[in-house]
């Protein structure tokens, strides 16, 4: 078991990977939780679609990928915002309007400007086992800010989950609390997407939190539980798919997913024994 790992990370090109892996886990976990728990799933899979027209502009006039795809999910919080505070329509409805139009514009850039096929791959499924010295710092940059917000933003964000109107009255500005924690949700995007790409980013910030609050309950626990499964994921998905030879980005997202279906079994089980002894015993 030992010589599986050791021979999966023996070059510095997987332990490379292995890092910006892992990076990638902690900074999506920890908005992540927060991400399951408000139920802005669909949200936080529009933002991993949404980056995109920035990130192809940024091929197109040659400067940084993560500023264009910076960019672009600014405008992704911002639109939402726009369209919630000025129609009828739902926050929903406003979500997947741009969440489909930010997707085909991008997608629309690609194909004119640059070679279709193989640069949208890499951008939706990334190349985790391309990370350069570059992502992982700036994956380190993130990391900071995110536990920073966690800190600050904890009592604000925990209200905000509990009740809106609770969190207005204790003085804690909900409206700031949320576009705080949507701008957290895009950092964490955009500093991910070159490890794990656009789509896949969606299964490492949904994923590993999900199974965490299937066992435990506090915010505090439940961040730190999905790290675990986070960096489990990296870790036996990349040692999966250098001995299978599979898409190494793509094994460690199914991994994070495979994960919570496991635990949720087991979970199930557990409750339903439980009861059956709960009832024998009435």
């Amino acid at each position: 078991m030992i010589d599986l790992f050791a021979d999966a990370f023996a070059s510095q090109i997987t332990q490379r990977a292995l890092l910006g892996g892992l990076l990638a886990a902690t900074i999506t976990a920890l908005i992540g939780t927060w991400v399951v728990v408000r139920g802005l799933a669909f949200f936080g899979d529009a933002m991993a679609h949404g980056v995109l027209p920035g990130i192809a502009l940024a091929v197109i006039w040659g400067f940084d990928l993560t500023l264009g795809a910076m960019a672009s999910a600014v405008v992704m919080v911002l639109g939402i915002n726009v369209v919630h505070r000025t129609t009828r329509v739902s926050d929903d409805t406003a979500i997947g309007l741009l969440f489909v139009g930010m997707l085909a514009l991008g997608v629309v850039l690609i194909s004119r400007e640059v070679t279709f096929a193989g640069d949208l791959t890499a951008f939706l499924f990334g190349d985790v086992l391309g990370v350069r010295t570059t992502e992982l710092w700036i994956g380190v940059g993130a990391l900071a800010v995110t536990v920073v917000g966690m800190v600050v933003g904890h009592r604000s964000f925990l209200a905000l989950a509990v009740n809106r109107d609770k969190a207005e009255v204790l003085g804690l500005r909900p409206d700031i609390a949320h576009v705080a924690m949507l701008l957290l949700l895009a950092l964490s995007v955009v500093s991910t997407f070159r490890v794990v790409g656009t789509l896949l980013v969606f299964g490492l910030m949904v994923a590993p939190p999900a199974t965490a609050v299937l066992v435990v309950r506090r915010m505090p626990v439940a961040m730190l539980v999905a790290v675990g499964f986070g960096w489990s994921s990296v870790v036996f998905g990349l040692t999966l798919s250098y001995h299978a030879s599979t898409a190494a980005s793509a094994t460690v997202a199914g991994f994070a997913v495979a994960q919570f279906f496991v635990v949720l079994t087991v979970v199930e089980m557990r409750d339903l024994l439980q009861r059956k002894r709960l009832t024998a015993a009435v």
